[in-house]
């Protein structure tokens, strides 16, 4: 059956900041444009919050991408990069998104989560059936959990018109395909 979207429906987008920038980096050598996903993602109705769940390296170079994000209307929540001894280092926003996304189920009619990570399955679930909530996911396809997009009510493949959900995708700068 498929999902309903209407402009009166309201919507919470929580992204999964790292695992978009993986798997745009790694499958198409770009950067996302996170202002047309959510855009696209939202899909008409009532966007009520979109935080997008980041980290900071000491060098700060990220600044301008924060910025960026906020100027297209996506709250950030930060967290350093953890350093472990022998150089390891851990940059995870899985629970932190998670309890948000529990925090706002009872605020909003749908929560999209922006991840192809398919330790969202439980969250994913916990909403639909304990909190009722149209649960949607963003994703790219080529790199999302097969789970995951089955536990959603809905699933958006990025990976269906790449061009549209990148920055610098190599041949997009020459004009071709």
């Amino acid at each position: 059956m498929p999902v309903i979207k209407h402009k009166d429906q309201r919507v919470a987008v929580f992204i999964d900041t790292q695992n978009f920038y993986h798997s745009a980096r790694n499958l198409y050598n770009a950067k996302v444009n996170f202002g047309q996903v959510v855009k696209d993602a939202v899909a008409g109705r009532s966007l009520i919050r979109a935080v997008a769940y980041v980290i900071t390296t000491e060098s700060g170079d990220e600044k301008g991408f924060f910025e960026a994000l906020e100027k297209v209307g996506i709250e950030t929540k930060t967290k350093d990069l953890q350093i472990f001894y022998g150089g390891a280092k851990k940059a995870d926003w899985d629970v932190g998104l998670a309890i948000d996304a529990v925090k706002f189920a009872p605020k909003v009619d749908t929560i999209i989560i922006a991840s192809g990570d398919g330790d969202f399955i439980p969250l994913v679930e916990y909403l639909k059936n304990n909190q009722g909530c149209q649960v949607e996911v963003v994703a790219f396809g080529k790199s999302a959990s097969s789970k995951l997009r089955e536990a959603a009510d809905d699933f958006i493949d990025l990976s269906e018109d790449p061009k549209k959900y990148l920055i610098g995708l190599p041949n997009q700068r020459r004009g071709t395909k």
